[in-house]
């Protein structure tokens, strides 16, 4: 059963409760990333959500740590573009132990001296460890290629020389400025009486303070651009895009169901072409990326050095006939496919979770999962062929290519 409650001090609460499970997941998710930094505050969003674990006034690091751990919990964070979320998953019976916890972290972190330059060390690590992962790395070079070096373009982690740069005073900061109950949601999914619930809420996060700085801003362009990355690895990785579409939108589900039937599955166009009938690739797949106001729809593809412009060609050749060739038993299919992986993906406490707080942000409302399958069997053949056609042209097409390329490998494709 869901339900939208407010605590004392207006943040909104997001609730859904069944009793099939033995565990409960709780969010608190603030409406700030990586895209509302300033260039030289660049991935400050995510070292604070580090910072938050690393002591309050009453528990140290290793406190923290022990504590969930007895209870065999999982207490986390995690940072995107957009929002930082801050979760505990534990047993239905420690509920209290985990909001407890949940909420000693996020209102009550010390934020030591000490402890924010050993996380400059471990932040640093992390940002190699991306870096030497390329199949991940190149989605970093390819929102840069398309939104240049701030706001959506920006990485989460941050640069080497900004994290240097973090001092404790810009941390308390970040958190004045962003971290007010008018951006932060709650959620919370799994096995729990909701009146209960809301008691503990209210006494543990109902002092937080109102308010938080406006961030609203034009609507970042979108570069039609192409970018060769050059480094010394056994293959090539490439990401291949063109605009998509907003996480509001009303065409988001023909785009997920157009997305699906080019690389979002293992029976879709680009798996079966370029991996299955060519060998060509063992990893390629398409994949949306939505944000409030703006979005991308891309190709990922690793593939051998000597392959890159025929892999190249052939993604675009895809694109591009897409809209013209797509088939109601495709359409079927599809449908099929995204409505059994969202049924199984809400067997999930944290998905379940997930998808109230990410819903009260982007609508302000509950959309059930019944909700959202009329929506995609509504979703017509000429609906997805229009969507296609929309936005998908040869001269809407960026690119970005990483490993041991010629700067010109890209030209003859575009």
């Amino acid at each position: 059963m869901f339900t939208k409650a407010h605590l004392e001090n207006g943040i909104p609460v997001v609730m859904e409760s069944f009793k099939n499970v033995r565990s409960v997941a709780i969010g608190v998710w603030v409406k700030v990333g990586s895209r509302y930094e300033a260039h030289s505050e660049n991935g400050i969003s995510h070292f604070l959500e580090h910072m938050f674990f690393k002591g309050t006034k009453k528990y140290t690091a290793k406190d923290i740590a022990v504590e969930i751990d007895t209870v065999g919990g999982d207490l986390n964070a995690f940072t995107s573009r957009e929002n930082t979320a801050f979760y505990v998953k534990i047993l239905d019976e420690y509920l209290d132990r985990g909001i407890n916890l949940l909420a000693e972290i996020f209102v009550h972190s010390t934020f030591p001296e000490d402890e924010l330059e050993k996380e400059k060390k471990i932040i640093k690590e992390e940002i190699k460890m991306v870096e030497d992962t390329p199949d991940d790395y190149v989605h970093d070079l390819f929102t840069q290629t398309i939104w240049g070096r701030e706001g959506l373009g920006q990485p989460v982690l941050g640069t080497r020389d900004t994290i240097a740069s973090f001092t404790r005073d810009d941390i308390l900061s970040h958190i004045r400025r962003y971290y007010g109950s008018r951006d932060i949601v709650i959620a919370c999914a799994g096995n729990f009486d909701q009146d209960q619930v809301m008691t503990m809420l209210n006494a543990r996060f109902g002092g937080l303070r109102q308010g938080s700085a406006t961030k609203e801003g034009d609507v970042p362009e979108f570069r039609f651009s192409r970018r060769v990355v050059v480094k010394d690895l056994s293959e090539a990785h490439i990401c291949i895009g063109v605009p998509g579409l907003s996480q509001v939108s009303e065409d988001r589900y023909a785009l997920f169901i157009l997305n699906t039937i080019l690389g979002g599955s293992v029976s879709s166009r680009l798996f079966q072409e370029v991996r299955e009938n060519r060998g060509l690739a063992y990893s390629v797949y398409s994949f949306t990326a939505m944000y409030y106001d703006t979005g991308l729809w891309g190709v990922y593809a690793g593939v051998s050095r000597k392959r890159v412009r025929e892999v190249c060609d052939l993604i675009v050749k895809e694109m591009l006939e897409l809209g013209s060739t797509l088939t109601d038993e495709e359409l079927d299919k599809a449908k099929r496919h995204l409505k059994g992986n969202m049924v199984l993906a809400l067997e999930s406490t944290n998905s379940r979770m997930n998808n109230i707080a990410r819903q009260e942000m982007y609508y302000g409302r509950y959309i059930s999962p019944d909700e959202i399958i009329r929506s995609l069997d509504r979703v017509s053949l000429p609906q997805v062929q229009g969507l296609a056609e929309r936005l998908i042209a040869r001269d809407r097409f960026s690119a970005t290519a990483f490993g041991p390329l010629e700067k010109d490998v890209l030209e003859p494709v575009f």
